[in-house]
């Protein structure tokens, strides 16, 4: 379905309708991320909210797919009810602040990307005891992708920036645009081999995370502590250089 314009109401509900699976898809996919007492129904329900809301404000002017417009919006629908249920707690943040700014200082002081027993001594935590705290923030990873890069409610999020570097006909709105996407995908490069095979396997190529532990022959508590520690270090990387 094309559109010159803003979609009437009609294809409005015809966008809904042909995209109805992408709530599936994304709920099955975000399912071990979310705590166990937010049930399916209740990612479903707030997909749909998502997805509603991305018909009503996609625009095919800028070039964007529906597609990829309505996932992004579904994913963010999902997180925000997870923050109504308050599963987001401060703790969890203050420790995920805690790995990113430990991740930073050591980059600063090595001259490089520190690697996990680094993170872990600085930390004075063993490796074991590092491993099992990315453990307890690694649905905060989600969420981080999920933020916009400027703060605001509007703002493009660090998962639209991947979008673009990752889709040749997703075509950018400006030379700012472009420029944040060459950043992300430096910063990308600047990860470990294994941690750059997980980003690229779960967000390019939207593998589960069962089927990421078998291509890497690991635990998928193994991928879910790489794919925590990915995000914190792009997160981290992201807001310094928009910083500086």
């Amino acid at each position: 379905m094309i559109y010159n314009q803003m979609p009437q109401k009609e294809d409005k509900s015809k966008l809904i309708t042909d995209n109805l699976y992408l709530v599936d898809i994304l709920v099955g996919r975000m399912v071990t991320q979310v705590p166990s007492f937010m049930n399916q129904d209740d990612m479903k329900s707030a997909g749909m909210l998502g997805l509603i809301d991305a018909a009503n404000k996609y625009d095919a002017s800028k070039n964007i797919l529906f597609k990829t417009f309505a996932e992004y919006r579904i994913r963010g629908a999902i997180l925000d009810e997870m923050r109504k249920l308050d599963w987001f707690s401060r703790s969890l943040r203050d420790k995920q602040t805690k790995i990113g700014k430990t991740i930073a200082d050591l980059e600063a002081k090595l001259g490089r990307d520190p690697e996990e027993h680094e993170i872990a001594s600085a930390m004075d935590l063993s490796l074991d005891q590092y491993q099992r705290l990315l453990g307890e923030v690694s649905h905060l990873g989600c969420v981080s992708l999920n933020e916009t890069l400027d703060n605001s409610r509007e703002g493009r999020t660090f998962l639209e920036t991947l979008a673009e570097e990752r889709e040749e006909a997703y075509p950018v709105d400006n030379l700012e645009s472009a420029e944040l996407t060459k950043v992300i995908a430096g910063i990308l490069d600047e990860l470990s081999e294994k941690e750059r095979i997980v980003v690229s396997l779960y967000y390019y190529e939207e593998l589960t995370q069962k089927e990421i532990a078998e291509v890497l022959d690991v635990s998928e508590g193994r991928v879910s502590q790489l794919h925590s520690q990915a995000l914190i270090k792009l997160k981290t990387k992201m807001q310094l250089r928009l910083h500086s």
